[in-house]
This record gives structure tokens, C-alpha cells and sequence, in this order.
């Protein structure tokens, strides 16, 4: 995919990727959906269009739209529980920096969303997260105003209900996982389990690619458990790396010198909520394999 600086599309390529990921939760999708509106947009009489950004966004919003319609009996027949693809930033400079501009982009956020209907889906990040005007939704999903506002509030409903809410400093979120760290690889459970909440909450994705969880993993003696395991089978072959996981601070975890899965957690600056490691090995091959 090329453009000139001066083409519309290049200015609004970090929206556009934005919002098919943040619809459809893979980076591999999302970059499909964006060529896809590329070559619509280079086929297109851009000289009739009166706002560019506009119709790219409406065309990136469609084509995402109908994809995750059709991932929606994928994701069901699917082998546990389903995490998005993680965005892993090792360099603030990569260029997944720019899926941050545009509001949230966490794995807890992505969570609540996969459980919304596609067009619930559409609307809320539409309005909450880019601030489209109900007008221009109703037009998108072809529905009234009203019932825009209606999906709207529902999906608002549901995040709030079910999305864990901090408001975390950076520096605190990183100073709860270089503890975790700590513990975790000097194989401390109870420093473990006393950074962990009572009822904290580990979600795991497998994919039946590699072994995981068929259910939720709940409460801090548990989950400190399972590290505890982990780092007695290999005291000296388990590494945590710290590295951004879609806009917050996450963890790579290597074991045997190979990546075994990407982790992101829902802190309050003291104890830790959640924990979703995303280990399905095709939504980790864009990371580094290795230490």
C-alpha cells in the first residue's frame, strides 16, 4: 500500500486502522480492512466526494462491519475464550503507536466489546471513541437516529457494567508489574497472591492451539498458584519482558527461550484484577519469538 504525504488516505490511515481493529480485534483483519478501503478509494471519483476522511471512514466502518458479521459464527465455534491480537509495543516510536490516538484501545475494553452485537459494536465505538455525529451513524448502519441512540446506550450500558474502571498513572500500572515480576520469577506465591485482589479474575486464550482455561480462573490464591507452578517447572527457563500491550503495561512471558504468551492487566495502582494472557500462537507470531 503506497500514497503520497499529500493523499487523503495517508492523513487518515491511524484513524482507519483504529477503528477496523478496535471492530474486529486483529491487527491482520484490521490491515485487510484498511488496504481493502485503499483500493476502493483509489477506484473512487475522489473529486465528487466532498469530505475525504469522511468517506474513508465510512467505508472502513462498513467493510469491518460485514467481517466481523461473518467472524461472529468463527469466534463462537471457537476453542475457549477469545482475546483480541495483542498490540505490543517494545519502542514507543513503532509505528503501533498510533492506534492510541484515538481513546481506548486496552484488552479489557476489547473483552467487553467482542460480547456486543456488530452493529452495537459499531455505534458505541463511533460515538464514544471517535465522536461521530448520530446523523452520520444513522446513515452508516442505515437506522434512525433514535434507534442509533438506542444501541448506543445499551452497548454504554454494558461497558460501564462489566469494564473495570481505574484511573491508574503509567507509573503506577508499571510499578505493580515490576512486582509482580519480582515474585514471579523468584517463585515468591505469597508476594504473589498478596499483589492480587481477592476475587482478581485470570482469562486465558488457548485457542485449542496450546493448553488453557476453559473458564475463568477467580481468586488470588489460585492464579498465584498457577505462576508458582509455572516458575517449579522451570525455575530458570521462565523470562518476563515488560512491553506495552495495547496502550498500557503488559508482559511478554518466554519460556524455554520461546514466547508463551502476552499478558495485560487491570490494576488499581496497588492490586491487581485481571490477568489476560493471550497464548493462541497465531496471534502472537507478529511479536518477538524470542527474548
Amino acid at each position: 500500500m503506497q500514497a503520497s504525504s499529500s493523499d487523503p488516505f495517508t492523513a487518515a490511515r491511524p484513524r482507519l486502522f483504529s477503528i477496523a481493529y478496535r471492530m474486529l480485534g486483529t491487527r491482520a483483519d484490521a490491515e485487510d480492512v484498511v488496504q481493502d478501503a485503499w483500493l476502493r478509494w483509489h477506484g473512487s471519483d475522489q473529486a465528487a466526494v466532498q469530505s475525504a476522511e469522511a468517506w474513508l471512514v465510512t467505508t472502513v466502518t462498513r467493510l469491518a462491519l460485514d467481517r466481523l458479521r461473518a467472524a461472529k459464527t468463527e469466534r463462537e465455534a471457537y476453542v475457549g475464550f477469545w482475546l483480541p491480537e495483542p498490540l505490543v509495543e517494545l519502542d514507543e516510536r513503532t509505528p503501533e503507536a498510533f492506534a492510541e490516538q484515538a481513546g481506548e484501545l486496552s484488552v479489557a475494553m476489547l473483552w467487553v466489546l467482542e460480547r456486543l452485537a456488530p452493529e452495537e459494536r459499531a455505534a458505541y465505538l463511533l460515538r464514544e471513541m471517535f465522536d461521530q455525529d448520530y446523523a452520520d451513524i444513522a446513515k452508516l448502519l442505515d437506522k434512525s437516529e433514535a434507534a442509533c441512540r438506542q444501541l448506543v446506550h445499551r452497548a454504554s450500558e454494558r461497558v460501564q457494567r462489566e469494564q473495570p474502571r481505574f484511573d491508574v498513572p503509567r507509573e503506577a500500572h508499571l510499578r505493580v508489574l515490576q512486582r509482580f515480576v519480582t515474585a514471579a520469577r523468584s517463585g515468591a506465591r505469597d508476594a504473589l497472591q498478596a499483589l492480587l485482589a481477592d476475587n482478581a479474575e485470570l482469562i486465558g486464550d488457548g485457542g485449542g492451539k496450546v493448553p488453557s482455561f476453559g473458564k475463568v480462573l477467580q481468586g488470588a490464591f489460585r492464579i498465584a498458584n498457577l505462576f508458582f507452578a509455572t516458575f517449579r517447572r522451570a525455575p530458570d527457563a521462565v523470562l518476563y519482558r515488560i512491553a506495552t500491550v495495547n496502550g498500557e503495561p503488559g508482559l511478554l512471558r518466554y519460556v524455554e527461550g520461546r514466547l508463551e504468551s502476552a499478558q495485560a492487566f487491570v490494576t488499581d495502582g496497588e492490586k491487581i484484577h485481571t490477568i489476560y494472557a493471550i497464548r493462541n500462537p497465531d496471534k502472537l507470531r507478529g511479536l518477538p519469538q524470542q527474548p
